[in-house]
Parts: C-alpha cells; sequence; structure tokens
C-alpha cells in the first residue's frame, strides 16, 4: 500500500476551488525514476484517483492545487510566503516537539468528507476538466 499526501486545509480555503495535480513517485530512496504529474483536476477528482493507483501500489502521491498565476510577481509572493511558512512550522515544531517530548499527529485522511474512495469515470473527469477550463479563462 502506497501513500497519499495533500494539505489539510479548512472548508472554506480558496484553493480548494483551483485546478489540482497529482504527483506520482517512489516511497524510497531505492527506486530511482522520474515522477509522473497527472492533472489539472477538481480536488474531489485527483484524491480519488490518487487513492485508487496508490491502494495497492508501493508508491506515494502527492495531491496539491495548482497556481494559475500570470505573472512573476504572483509566483515571487507565492514563493515568499511559503519560505515563511516553512521556517514558522520549523519553530512551532520544535516548540511542540519540546513541549511534548516528539509526539508525531498522523492524520487519517479516510475519514475526509470531500473524496471518495472510488476512482471518477471518465466523464466526470471530462466534465472536471471543462469546469477548471471555464475558471482559467474567466
Amino acid at each position: 500500500m502506497g501513500a497519499l499526501v495533500t494539505l489539510d486545509l479548512p472548508a472554506d480555503a480558496p484553493a480548494l476551488t483551483l485546478p489540482w495535480i497529482i504527483t506520482f513517485g517512489p516511497m524510497n530512496d531505492e527506486e530511482e525514476w522520474e515522477p509522473v504529474v497527472c492533472g489539472p483536476y477538481e480536488r474531489a477528482h485527483a484524491l480519488a484517483l490518487a487513492e485508487a493507483v496508490v491502494a495497492d501500489e508501493d508508491l506515494m502521491a502527492v495531491v496539491e492545487p495548482l497556481q494559475p498565476h500570470v505573472t512573476v510577481a504572483q509566483i515571487q509572493g507565492d514563493i515568499a510566503a511559503s519560505r515563511m511558512a516553512a521556517e514558522n512550522e520549523d519553530l512551532e515544531t520544535a516548540a511542540l516537539d519540546a513541549e511534548l517530548g516528539g509526539y508525531e499527529h498522523d492524520h487519517d485522511h479516510e475519514h475526509d468528507d470531500d473524496h471518495t474512495h472510488e476512482p471518477p469515470s471518465v466523464d466526470e473527469i471530462r466534465a472536471g476538466f471543462a469546469r477548471i477550463a471555464a475558471k482559467l479563462s474567466s
């Protein structure tokens, strides 16, 4: 069984409405092959497809939003925000580890309500593509 990694977002997060991509790669360093990137999909479709692929394979799937930036400044802004978030997370993790003695939380995505465990049909995915295209072109 493989692993699925995604963002744990609040129900009203704007990123939930963005197109999402899936990156499939090896679970360990022993295998060396180029990751496969698929998408864009709607989030629920991306999660369901990733779950179906990694269910019986020793693979890692990373499901993340695709940012439709149109300027260099937008991209640079997201990079800066991501760097600051990582620095803050490192500080928070270090403080929490010191406080809890190294306890780690493992979020169980099996109970998330925004996706199914069955992959979407071809027609459902194509309808999702149409909705994504409409969002990107508006």
